[in-house]
């Protein structure tokens, strides 16, 4: 089994302490079993070496790929080359049927490549927002501190947990149309986008907004690896 790490330069260069690599070791990866790539890969990577993608958090998706310009310069940072990178990666890990699962900036990006909107700073937006989603300190990165409420019980999600399930928060930025597609399987108590999945019958792909790599402590969010694991491992046994 081969798993593509896709993650930013800045956060390939912490190796083997970036949580979520951390996060794939936790629910049983092997080392060797995690490909971390990044915009600075000198092309991009040959899908069929891989069982599964893995897409991480970090800077905003530029605007004009959901038909807007910045609106809010300084708040709204860019990264073109990963934008760039991260798209094509997509385009081949879904058209090969590869298990896809994306945390925070990665469920945003997903959302954009179905055709979605986002909005691009929540506290500037025409969106009510009634709690901060972007945690400071003294609050750690693995600290909790909102509710997600499952909305859709037949889905992957439900299968990690029943109900609500308290989450981090690390985010400015989040889903405003969805993309065409994808369902929404949980929301925040204020009404944000948390989850999607595919509305359709395609084999593993699971986005949310919220940080499960800083918590994968937690029997709740460490279910959420596991599935994706298990769906790359599964995908590895066919191509024996």
């Amino acid at each position: 089994m081969k798993i593509a790490l896709s993650v930013s330069d800045k956060e390939k260069a912490k190796g083997s302490e970036s949580p979520y690599y951390k996060a794939l070791l936790a629910v049983g990866v092997k080392p060797e079993e995690v490909e971390v790539v990044s915009p600075s890969h000198p092309s991009i990577p040959d899908i069929k070496g891989y069982d599964g993608v893995l897409f991480t958090g970090g800077k905003d998706i530029n605007p004009k790929y959901y038909e807007e310009a910045v609106k809010y310069p300084g708040l709204v940072q860019i990264d073109a080359k990963r934008d760039a990178f991260e798209f094509e990666l997509f385009d081949r890990a879904h058209r090969h049927g590869l298990p896809i699962l994306g945390i925070c900036r990665g469920i945003q990006m997903i959302n954009v490549k179905f055709g979605g909107t986002l909005y691009q700073d929540l506290k500037n937006s025409d969106t009510t927002v009634e709690r901060e989603h972007m945690q400071s300190p003294p609050a750690p990165r693995s600290e909790p501190t909102h509710v997600v409420i499952l909305t859709d019980p037949e889905s992957r999600l439900a299968e990690t947990f029943k109900g609500s399930c308290r989450v981090n928060s690390l985010h400015h930025q989040a889903i405003k149309r969805l993309g065409r597609g994808l369902k929404v399987t949980a929301h925040s108590e204020d009404g944000l986008v948390e989850a999607v999945e595919s509305a359709d019958a395609y084999p593993f792909l699971m986005a949310v907004q919220w940080h499960p790599e800083e918590m994968v402590d937690r029997p709740e969010q460490r279910k959420l690896f596991e599935k994706f694991v298990a769906k790359c491992r599964e995908l590895a046994a066919q191509h024996r």
